[in-house]
């Protein structure tokens, strides 16, 4: 070979190895994180990794948390980021089954994860691999005006019945029962969840949602009509369908509503003035022969299966499963850390 055709040659090589090395260190993030807590949680997790690992740089893009459900799929299908938060369980199922998830077994098993993390293993295993790594989880269940409560004469609702008389105390001195959005659906949703879970219990629900049962079957009718009772009881938010969870949110610390069956994150928004008058209760019984089932959902961080720098990617996630990462991060979206071996914080 030519000595200056073999230099052009080895020039070239070198030159595609160094941008390799180049892209391969950028770690790109897309994240729902959009509301200041989780944002600003997030920013300090990344200054903290890249500290660790100066020679990555990170693209951090934050989206609407509502427009993120759909950009994801885009994302997932086109240009994928490396890393992408989301959601355990079923809303991961989806894109596992379509082959859109990279398996991260590895950063489970090199980093004692099963054992760490054992509480969220099942939600992140599909056919017995894991397809992502859990940073938070949180509890649903009624957030309401304690100082309400108390200036009617309300007790807790410990039963159906207690919620319905809460109600109807509530809509007769001019208080909307329960404030709630459902501009996005999956407010209302939560609300089918509780009514399912306490009138037919776990193992239908999740028949349900996996699509062994049909929402035509005559318990799935039971579950509505208690829901029916509540409508015809006048209990939401009018013009509910206009507002966001978080438009939503202004009537309960006007006082204009005393309840509002939401999940943890939405702690961080109490206002200084409402917040030691709030308080939480779990979903009231519906039948007693039902035990109490809770929804509890788990955040997420995944890697795409299209994503470019998957080394990188896998560092990110071991980063953020590690117990000293999840406890701030937690403490500042006032949520639960999966790490066993993470601090818990006090209630807000």
């Amino acid at each position: 070979m030519h000595l200056s055709l073999k230099s052009a040659l080895v020039g070239a090589v070198a030159a595609a190895a160094l941008a390799f090395s180049a892209q391969a260190g950028t770690l790109v993030i897309n994240s729902n994180t959009s509301d200041p807590a989780p944002k600003g949680g997030f920013e300090a997790l990344i200054e903290k990794f890249k500290k660790e690992n100066p020679d990555i740089e990170v693209k951090f893009n934050v989206f609407d948390h509502e427009g993120f459900k759909t950009s994801v799929r885009n994302f997932l299908t086109s240009e994928a980021p490396d890393v992408i938060t989301w959601f355990a369980g079923n809303r991961m199922k989806t894109f596992v089954d379509k082959n859109l998830l990279e398996d991260v077994s590895d950063v489970w098993n090199d980093n004692n994860l099963k054992t760490d993390m054992a509480s969220s293993l099942s939600a992140l295993t599909n056919g017995d691999k894991q397809w992502g790594v859990p940073y938070s989880y949180y509890q649903w269940g009624v957030y309401y005006r304690k100082d309400i409560f108390d200036k009617l004469g309300i007790g807790v609702p410990k039963t159906w019945d207690d919620l319905l008389a809460a109600g109807k105390t509530l809509r007769d001195n001019g208080i909307a029962p329960v404030s709630i959005g459902t501009k996005y659906l999956w407010t209302a949703a939560g609300w089918f969840d509780y009514l399912n879970l306490r009138v037919n219990g776990l193992p239908f629900h999740l028949e349900l949602m996996e699509g062994k049962a049909s929402y035509t079957d005559p318990r799935v009718v039971k579950t509505f009509e208690k829901w029916e009772e509540l409508i015809r009881a006048d209990f939401f938010l009018e013009n509910h369908a206009t507002y966001s969870w978080q438009e939503a949110q202004p009537f309960l610390y006007q006082g204009k509503a005393a309840m509002y069956l939401i999940g943890n994150f939405i702690v961080p928004f109490f206002p200084e003035n409402v917040a030691d008058k709030m308080g939480f209760f779990q979903f009231p019984v519906i039948d007693s022969n039902v035990p109490m089932y809770e929804d509890a959902p788990t955040d997420t961080l995944h890697i795409p299966a299209r994503a470019k720098n998957k080394e990188d990617a896998r560092k990110f996630l071991a980063f953020v499963a590690r117990a000293d990462n999840q406890t701030p991060l937690n403490q500042t979206l006032g949520t639960l850390p999966p790490n066993k071996n993470s601090a818990v914080g006090e209630d807000p």
